[in-house]
């Protein structure tokens, strides 16, 4: 899986519906109005400027721009590591399919993980201070925070990050629910 990709869709999870909407109307010299009308997350956005090449992996100036004009510094700062090779780097150490099963676990986590995340993310081993951190960049928005702390555990585990122990935490956690979720959307991924 791509890093740029997995880094918009990051951002396109993170988004507020005032916030795209924002971005839609920085977009309107980029994209025809028809087209925008068509927009309803983050990633149909980051799509169409994929396909006509105003963002790219190598050409983020546009992406930084529109990021800057919403005052999202949590993103800011997100597509800066990206910039200078620190969410690319981690990533490339997984192999393919750990990456698409994090990415699944993710997702489920962050849909369904509420305010105790807190919980989880200590569990995984993410210190207060780095808790800390990704409280004071994502202030207002508790999926961000979780999925921050989620990539913060990635990076630090490295090629050890498995999802086995994300599952195991969550059950230690007492939360099966949000456990047995994750396990059945992986199942159905790989079927």
């Amino acid at each position: 899986m791509d890093p740029f990709l997995s880094l918009l869709h990051s951002f396109s999870m993170s988004l507020s519906d005032s916030e795209l909407s924002a971005l839609k109307f920085l977009c309107l010299s980029k994209i025809g109005k028809r087209k925008l009308e068509s927009v309803k997350t983050g990633n149909d956005l980051f799509t169409i400027l994929l396909e006509q090449r105003e963002i790219a992996r190598e050409k983020v100036d546009f992406l930084q721009l529109m990021i800057k004009t919403i005052k999202r510094e949590d993103l800011i700062m997100q597509l800066q590591e990206f910039i200078e090779g620190g969410q690319g780097d981690v990533v490339d150490h997984l192999d393919e399919k750990e990456k698409c099963q994090q990415n699944v676990a993710f997702e489920v986590i962050c849909d369904n993980v509420g305010k105790n995340w807190k919980m989880l993310v200590r569990r995984l081993g993410i210190s207060d201070t780095k808790i800390d951190r990704i409280l004071t960049a994502n202030p207002y928005n508790l999926q961000e925070q979780l999925m921050q702390s989620l990539r913060e555990w990635q990076k630090w585990r490295g090629k050890e990050a498995k999802v086995a122990d994300l599952i195991k935490a969550l059950r230690d956690c007492k939360m099966n629910l949000v456990a047995d979720k994750v396990e059945h959307e992986l199942f159905q991924w790989e079927d």
